[in-house]
């Protein structure tokens, strides 16, 4: 990069980040107060989108216990929530011992869970590393046990642990992070797919599992006064994220779109972590669609400019040939729209590079 491009890059960063924040900050006014004291259960919290929802809660005056296999490499993190009071522990949530024992830490800390936020999740790219992609037919039943394992089993043994002592308490909210690749549409006829050609299985079969999981619970649990909702992030630059990039760009390849920061869960993780008893319940939100209905931007507004040298170039170079195309009233373009316009921007940059 030269001078120029770092200094601009730069100011966008920072102006970037001061909009997000104020956002971040508006949220923690708007829904924080009802957590204040509230006691929080967020899986997978060492590191990524799990860490920003952890400390955050802890911001607003939550209870923290932060659940996640391992800590390596998550010290700092992990005295900051025990320096405010919270619990940070080692749970591998495929294993019912460890879910009691952490429930029995939980309990014997705080007395009781307000608040259970299901994130810890195997990713493909952390199953097929680093690129995340595997045909379908030529997975094993290896890794379809590993992903359920964690992605289905682990997540309904810790809700069936927590919600039990929930309902018995008459209060209580569950938020599982799923994925948008669960979708399905239907144009007055069968229904079909989001986007099958990203090519994401056993990832999206599992997350489907756990969705619908979900559903049935809420209905179950709704007189009791639980919630169970379930939110689907943006493209999401999560602990993974930049290894996987940095693979795709090493080939002459480009990951996708400019990712968003895992901050932009926050309002509507705040919102509905407080959706005990008669709140909102049995949904599954498209997280930049409730941002941008609820005035907290649309997706391009959360994207994150503060990537490292090399990744920041590959899409600043993917979005100098992107065509422009937008439309009102849409806080991200369709899965097919944004794929046709990816694909463009990947033609105009060949044809570009032919021409010099």
């Amino acid at each position: 990069m030269s001078e120029s491009v770092e200094s601009q890059t730069g100011t966008t960063a920072e102006a970037v980040r001061r909009a997000q924040t104020a956002a971040v900050d508006r949220a923690v006014a708007e829904f924080g107060g009802s957590l204040e004291g509230q006691v929080a259960v967020v899986t997978g919290a060492a590191r990524g989108i799990g860490a920003v929802l952890a400390d955050t809660l802890a911001t607003v005056g939550a209870k923290v216990a932060a659940l996640d296999k391992t800590w390596d490499g998550a010290d700092v993190h992990r005295k900051r929530l025990e320096d405010a009071g919270g619990l940070a522990l080692e749970t591998d949530i495929t294993s019912e011992a460890a879910i009691e024992a952490a429930h029995t830490a939980v309990v014997e800390k705080y007395g009781h869970a307000d608040v259970l936020i299901n994130n810890a999740a195997l990713v493909s790219e952390t199953l097929f590393r680093p690129w995340g992609r595997r045909a379908t037919l030529e997975t094993t039943d290896e890794d379809w046990r590993a992903m359920f394992d964690v992605n289905v089993f682990g997540a309904v043994a810790i809700t069936r642990r927590f919600v039990s002592a929930m309902a018995e308490r008459g209060s209580g909210s569950v938020i599982n992070v799923v994925s948008s690749g669960i979708l399905s549409h239907s144009t007055g006829g069968g229904y079909y797919a989001a986007r099958p050609y990203t090519v994401e299985m056993p990832y999206q079969a599992a997350k489907a599992a756990v969705t619908t999981f979900a559903f049935y619970l809420a209905e179950e649990v709704r007189a009791k006064g639980v919630s169970i909702n379930s939110v689907m992030p943006g493209h999401t630059r999560a602990s993974w994220f930049d290894d996987t990039a940095r693979a795709y760009d090493g080939v002459g390849q480009t990951y996708f779109m400019r990712p968003v920061v895992s901050e932009h869960l926050l309002p509507i993780t705040l919102f509905l972590a407080g959706q005990a008893e008669q709140g909102v319940t049995g949904r599954l939100y498209p997280v930049p669609e409730w941002n941008y209905d609820h005035g907290y931007g649309d997706l391009s507004f959360w994207q994150d400019h503060d990537l490292p040298e090399e990744v920041e170039r590959m899409y600043a170079r993917i979005e100098s040939a992107m065509p422009p195309f937008q439309r009102s009233g849409l806080a991200q373009q369709g899965f097919d729209t944004g794929s046709a316009l990816f694909v463009a921007a990947l033609g105009n940059l060949a044809a570009r590079g032919n021409s010099e």
